[in-house]
């Protein structure tokens, strides 16, 4: 049986602003304070898994302990089937560089990677996320969320953050980065994850 969250704070275990604020807003519904990584002073562990699962429990227990407090950390990705699924759990190392993470690099290596295998459209791809919920005693709880869609070329929409641009997600137009942000997290892949975060630990 999933252990329930009894708490009032949680720790997302994340120092990205835009995840941050995304599940801030999808748990505020249920009375709970949200506080970030970056906040707390934590350090960013060195994810060394090649699952999401494995990084996000990497990430999150090592934020439990430091602080005591109940963290939920993710992993998330993108999948492109032409590709072999990469870049997958190396999502964002392709947007590494000596300064900060670069994703329009990122996004010009998925169409430059394309082109070169001549892979034929539409490039089916999809979002993952894993969200993991851990506690100071070393207890956790692991939850999913994806979305299926393609990849499209050139960029388009300036909302979102990381691939948003170049991915549309099945049944729209639209790419992520051209939605709502409160719109496109009704339907994402973290926004799924979240919700079965929410059913199984505040159900």
């Amino acid at each position: 049986m999933t252990r329930k969250f009894s708490g009032e704070r949680l720790l997302v275990a994340t120092h990205n602003k835009g995840k941050l604020e995304e599940v801030a807003h999808l748990l505020e519904p249920y009375g709970v304070s949200v506080v970030g990584a970056a906040e707390m002073n934590l350090p960013e562990p060195e994810e060394t898994e090649e699952t999401f699962v494995g990084n996000a429990r990497i990430k999150a227990h090592a934020a439990a302990r430091a602080t005591g407090l109940p963290a939920l950390a993710d992993d998330s990705g993108l999948e492109i089937d032409a590709l072999g699924g990469a870049p997958g759990v190396h999502t964002a190392d392709w947007a590494e560089t000596p300064q900060e993470r670069d994703f329009v690099m990122a996004m010009e290596r998925v169409h430059r990677e394309l082109a070169a295998l001549g892979a034929p459209e539409p490039h089916i791809a999809r979002f993952r996320c894993t969200l993991v919920l851990a506690w100071p005693d070393g207890h956790d709880e692991v939850f999913d969320g994806t979305i299926e869609g393609r990849i499209t070329w050139p960029m388009r929409g300036d909302q979102g953050h990381g691939y948003d641009p170049i991915f549309i997600p099945e049944g729209h137009d639209l790419t992520f980065a051209e939605m709502d942000r409160w719109e496109k997290n009704k339907i994402s892949h973290r926004g799924r994850a979240v919700a079965a975060f929410v059913k199984g630990c505040f159900g």
